[in-house]
């Protein structure tokens, strides 16, 4: 393989911005083919974006002998269908996040990768943004001393219903694998992964205080790393304003940051507070896509965000809403 030629499948919103473009202009990349079930948007979404083919079936897609990755951008209860099609068919797959809708589809998708020697790359991008690589160096320095804890909240108001009276699909467990905490918190928790490590025990609980859509508004959970550091969290989608603040806590300092807003990363030390003002690239996604070509391309990078990073993040999020989703079986099955 010379250069990689992708096709997507599901050329929604996130594709717009956040990832399409970055096909393009990684280096030895293009984007040659993607695929929607809605034939006129499939149509559209070529014609803006100067790309040659379009498809309305994935298979045809994949079927596609130009097409020498797939990248998946479908909501998650299409992502292991889609992934099981592109392996067996023996092209590498970069899938978006969360994975899938529960640990168990993830471990299946690993597998078929593994039995079809293709590679899984899963779309947590903040693996290479500048921004939480100064954390990392951070970490890694010891600015902060030994790590003792980490917390994370996570705050913002209701969502609203769609123009055509509906929920989105983000708060439909059976599309999302539950409401926006996995939508959301799934970006936070893989990378607290790649900053501290694996979690290694967790526990959670969840509820649905505003009884506004099916999936949990709310999450609440604390967590042990395999480095010996302990973690709180809390998710809350049903509050009066945005907040989104992640601590790190050590023996000499702390670093503070967010996941998602504008604000630097400042380091607090008995002795200083500093600031890092660190811009996020335009597209978002496109160093880890850069790395990923690399990687495919046999030139030395290997992509922070594989299946089984990915599928890890999936186990702590099942595990943090797991007594919740119990629970409501068990009143469907007592009814």
């Amino acid at each position: 393989m010379r250069e990689v030629k992708w096709g997507i499948i599901g050329c929604g919103d996130v594709t717009e911005v956040k990832s399409g473009p970055s096909f393009n202009l990684a280096e030895n990349s293009s984007l040659v083919a993607v695929m929607r079930r809605n034939t006129e948007l499939a149509k559209d979404y070529a014609k803006r974006h100067d790309v040659p083919k379009w498809y309305d079936k994935a298979e045809d897609l994949i079927a596609d002998e130009e097409v020498n990755a797939v990248y998946i951008a479908t909501p998650p209860a299409h992502h292991k269908q889609y992934t099981i099609m592109a392996a067996e068919a023996g092209k590498p797959v970069y899938v978006e996040k969360p994975m899938a809708l529960n640990t168990q589809e993830c471990r299946e998708m690993t597998e078929v990768c593994k039995q079809n020697h293709v590679p899984l790359f899963v779309a947590y991008y903040r693996r290479t943004l500048p921004r939480f690589l100064k954390v990392k160096e951070l970490l890694e320095q010891e600015a902060i001393g030994a790590i003792r804890f980490v917390s994370i909240q996570h705050t913002q108001p209701l969502t609203e219903k769609n123009d055509n009276g509906r929920w989105p699909w983000r708060v439909d467990p059976e599309i999302s694998g539950g409401g926006l905490f996995f939508d959301l918190a799934s970006h936070t928790l893989d990378l607290f992964d790649y900053l501290l490590g694996p979690v290694t025990d967790v526990k959670g609980f969840a509820r649905n205080q505003a009884g506004a859509y099916p999936a949990e508004d709310t999450v609440s959970g604390a967590f042990l790393f395999e480095n010996g550091a302990a973690g709180t969290g809390i998710w809350n989608f049903s509050s009066y304003q945005k907040e989104d603040i992640n601590r790190i806590v050590g023996t000499k300092g702390e670093i503070i940051f967010s996941s998602f807003d504008e604000k630097p990363v400042t380091l607090l030390t008995g002795t200083e507070t500093k600031d890092y003002i660190i811009e996020q690239p335009r597209p978002i996604q496109r160093y880890l896509i850069q790395a990923i070509v690399e990687e495919l391309l046999g030139k030395g990078t290997t992509a922070p965000s594989t299946g089984e990073t990915a599928l890890r993040t999936n186990r702590v999020m099942d595990e943090l809403v797991k007594r919740y989703y119990q629970s409501l079986q068990k009143e469907h099955a007592d009814i």
